[in-house]
């Protein structure tokens, strides 16, 4: 199984959503799949300009000649694509959905319905058969992952796709901490992860249990949202502070 990662968060190596990744991707790693990692924020990625000539004019191939010459390919090479963003404004990152639009080219433009009797475009490429998503954000709450489940769930259907997996982290912060007294805590959702990662490979998704684990609060506390709250807010007042004094 080939895995390609578009990862759309502009801290890059040095993300949370980068630590999902190479958790989860150890794990499929060692079920035997094939994975390459691409930050977007590395890649010169012009807008979409909404000028339909990737499908009247030079059908399959954008105006623009940028780094989307290289990453079209990588898609429909790959048994699975997986879409790792940080949630910004409740939905992607500007670079992931940037990105998204650009991927337009890879469909006809002609219609026709799917499964469900519902209109999409119609499908040109055998592959990739699997959609991957991976994303954190900085509230304590999963409900926040709201807008991005059903975009996946979308684009998942409009690309005639299945998940293969959905993996969202609340409390994303959390993920970098070096505070001691979460460490543990931190890497058995790494852990957790990893396992996700090898059992996705396997078995071609995540079991209801492994789905619930994924969903837990990263601390096992009942008053884990407000703890969070008081922590973000005291590391803003002394960046504040910091910022004050200089």
């Amino acid at each position: 199984m080939r895995i390609t990662i578009f990862n759309g968060s502009p801290h890059k190596e040095a993300g949370n959503t980068h630590i999902m990744v190479e958790a989860f991707t150890a794990g499929a790693r060692e079920a035997g799949a094939k994975i390459e990692n691409i930050f977007l924020a590395d890649q010169e990625i012009n807008p979409c300009i909404g000028c339909l000539a990737c499908w009247v004019k030079t059908p399959g191939r954008c105006i623009h000649r940028d780094a989307m010459d290289q990453l079209l390919p990588k898609i429909v090479e790959s048994d699975v694509i997986g879409f790792a963003t940080p949630l910004y404004i409740d939905n992607a990152s500007g670079i992931t959905k940037n990105f998204m639009d650009r991927c337009i080219p890879l469909v006809d433009p002609h219609m026709e319905t799917d499964a469900h009797g519902e209109t999409r475009h119609v499908r040109i490429h055998e592959k990739p058969r699997y959609v991957l998503a991976i994303s954190n954000c900085g509230f304590p709450e999963q409900s926040h992952f709201e807008v991005l489940r059903v975009l996946f769930q979308r684009i998942a259907r409009n690309m005639d796709c299945r998940l293969l997996a959905e993996i969202y982290r609340s409390g994303g912060t959390l993920l970098s901490t070096t505070d001691q007294e979460l460490r543990p805590f931190i890497e058995q959702y790494k852990v957790l992860l990893h396992a996700a990662g090898k059992e996705a490979v396997t078995h071609l998704g995540l079991s209801h249990d492994t789905i619930t684990r994924l969903e837990q609060p990263l601390l096992p506390n009942p008053d884990y949202a407000k703890i969070y709250r008081e922590r973000i807010n005291q590391w803003f007042d002394e960046k504040l502070a910091e910022a004050g004094d200089l």
